[in-house]
């Protein structure tokens, strides 16, 4: 186990570290900008492993297991961009609030983050600053742009969720996750019920507020995007023909959706 002190320092990332940012297809036409906050599981060099065995780092407490193979491939099916984060939402969650208890987080269900216990206000703000703020501000960015283009933009935020929380199992396979938008999760919940094999969550297992989540309230909300999150089960997902089937899945179910959007005239024909 080593856990290296980033409280003396106001540099978290070097070289050798990755970019916070990670895209795919980032010419890609699709009204649909995908997102992915919890995409990664990378930990800067100077924070060691947070003091964790490297067996915590691979659960879901880490990342969202399975989602990075299913954004992937949804996003060459779509031609959609896809924008994600490189980093470990323990080293910060890219998609709580600053306020948020789980912002940086002391502890996980039930296991304790020591690198995170006791931190300076400047490594706080270190990690903030070269971890959160990139990844959001590059969002910001590419909606900017596409809006200067005119081109449609339809925020889809893709996670996924384990199936035993705090010991209850959960029944669902999918769920969508809102908030105010009653244009895309309406058509989203319709077209997942229609299939017959799957149980679906509508603002479960998890419901968007703005105390609990920033990617969907900031990027979605605010901006008057349409937006859903969607929360993938993800023992569903946890090798590659699971995220081959729901990355299928899903492209099917989002090309009729833009279809439906733009015979509502929701998008431009």
């Amino acid at each position: 186990m080593v856990l290296v002190n980033a409280g003396d320092t106001s540099l978290l990332l070097d070289s050798e570290d990755a970019a916070p940012v990670v895209e795919h297809n980032p010419s890609g036409r699709s009204p649909f900008l995908l997102t992915s906050d919890h995409f990664g599981r990378a930990i800067p060099e100077k924070l060691g492993n947070l003091g964790l065995p490297s067996s915590e780092l691979t659960r879901h407490i880490a990342w969202d297991i399975g989602i990075a193979g299913v954004a992937r491939a949804l996003s060459a099916h779509l031609d959609a961009h896809l924008i994600a984060q490189a980093y470990s939402r323990l080293v910060i969650d890219c998609n709580r609030p600053f306020t948020s208890p789980s912002s940086i987080p002391l502890m996980s269900e039930a296991t304790t983050i020591p690198g995170n216990e006791g931190l300076a206000r400047e490594a706080v703000a270190a990690r903030r600053r070269e971890v959160f703020e990139p990844y959001h501000r590059h969002i910001t960015d590419v909606i900017d742009g596409r809006l200067r283009e005119g081109m449609p933009t339809v925020l889809v935020s893709l996670h996924s969720f384990t199936p035993v929380y705090a010991g209850i199992n959960r029944p669902w396979h999918v769920g969508t996750l809102y908030q105010s938008d009653a244009r895309l999760p309406p058509l989203l919940l319709k077209s997942l019920r229609a299939q017959a094999d799957l149980v679906v969550g509508d603002n479960e297992p998890y419901a968007v507020s703005n105390e609990t989540d920033y990617t969907i309230p900031v990027h979605g909300e605010a901006r008057g995007l349409m937006n859903t999150g969607i929360e993938i089960r993800q023992d569903l997902i946890s090798d590659q023909a699971g995220e081959t089937e729901w990355a299928e899945r899903l492209a099917n179910i989002f090309g009729e959706i833009e279809a439906e959007l733009r015979m509502q005239a929701l998008l431009p024909a």
